[in-house]
């Protein structure tokens, strides 16, 4: 199991971003979850089986069709199983 800590730059708030990375994040079996920061980014903390998060970030490196993704800046870790499904905080 993987964990990811994701943050999304570019035109990346009021596009959909946090709900298409929720219905993503579901349909790769992934836990965590997806906020807007205050300035302007997407934090994504992701928890999943190696290959299913692999295939989630080349999403997020995409994004959904109205976004805009300029970079997505990784940070890699061990999951702790401290997530029970995917959310959107706010």
């Amino acid at each position: 199991m993987d964990r990811v800590h994701l943050i999304v730059q570019g035109h990346v708030q009021g596009v959909g971003f946090r709900y298409h990375t929720q219905v993503q994040a579901n349909q790769f079996g992934l836990t965590g979850y997806v906020k807007n920061l205050p300035d302007g980014t997407v934090e994504i903390v992701a928890e999943g089986e190696t290959l299913n998060v692999n295939q989630f970030l080349d999403w997020v490196k995409q994004g959904p069709p109205a976004a805009q993704v300029k970079q997505v800046d990784i940070h890699y870790g061990e999951a702790n199983g401290s997530f029970s499904q995917f959310t959107i905080e706010r």
